[in-house]
């Protein structure tokens, strides 16, 4: 079977202190050749080039999580944007905005979504978006940023863990961002997910595991990681009626073209 990538992780949690080693054992074993490390404030954006440096089959991502955007100062954000300039950083993020925990006001949150978009424009890298509760907002950000960047010989990002319909993947695409497929898409409540996978051509997808969060419904309560990206793969083949194989290769191939690693 092609090698399935991770395109979403967060190893560089505490969550993985103890037994990183043995984590990226088991997603070896289970066919996952690559993962992205994906940071959430300065913290964690250095541990995640840390592990990328040590690891080959790890990339790094680094940005502010929307729920911590009320700390990142003008100081923040270009101590952002020099981490960003490593080589083992392959995207911006993950940014974006999150209505649902209303930790920080919109206005506060559209504004530093905005500074990682200019980040991610001046270094002609990807991003990571996430979006919680604000499809209407983060399409409208997302259309104003694109409108401005002229160079399309690859996707300019991706809308992690998707929780929009099928025209909104699909408003997505058009603007140059893949789709990324999570574990809740295996919950029995997950119906518009599944929609938007039985909709959305394999062309416009990549997987993820969002670990430690959302393990697949079959491990529900324990610890999500990178190995169980392959449960994923098998629930999009099961709704697409693909093969693993296909569903493997085409989002492999997607990411590959998202963060341009070989």
């Amino acid at each position: 079977m092609a090698l399935l990538v991770d395109t979403h992780s967060h190893l560089c949690l505490d969550d993985f202190r103890t037994d990183l080693e043995q984590v990226l054992g088991r997603a070896g074993a289970a066919g996952v050749g690559r993962a992205v490390v994906v940071g959430i404030d300065l913290e964690t954006d250095r541990a995640a080039i840390a592990l990328a440096e040590r690891h080959s089959q790890l990339a790094a991502a680094v940005g502010i999580h929307p729920n911590d955007s009320a700390e990142a100062t003008d100081a923040t954000l270009a101590e952002l944007g020099r981490l960003a300039h490593n080589d083992k950083v392959v995207a911006i993020g993950e940014t974006g905005l999150d209505y649902y925990r209303k930790r920080t006001p919109r206005e506060v949150q559209a504004r530093t979504f905005r500074a990682h978009l200019a980040i991610a424009r001046e270094l002609a890298l990807p991003v990571i978006v996430h979006n919680r509760e604000a499809h209407a907002d983060t399409l409208a950000i997302l259309k104003e940023w694109t409108s401005g960047v002229r160079e399309r010989r690859a996707r300019l990002g991706v809308l992690h863990c998707f929780s929009g319909d099928a025209a909104m993947a699909e408003a997505a695409w058009e603007m140059g961002l893949y789709i990324s497929i999570a574990g809740n898409v295996t919950y029995p409540t997950a119906h518009r997910v599944v929609e938007v996978v039985r909709q959305v051509p394999l062309s416009q997808l990549v997987l993820e595991t969002d670990c430690p969060f959302l393990p697949p419904q079959t491990l529900r309560g324990q610890r999500n990681e990178p190995a169980n990206l392959a449960i994923v793969a098998e629930k999009v083949a099961e709704i697409k009626a693909e093969s693993l194989e296909t569903v493997a290769r085409a989002t492999t191939e997607n990411a590959i073209e998202l963060f341009r690693f070989g």
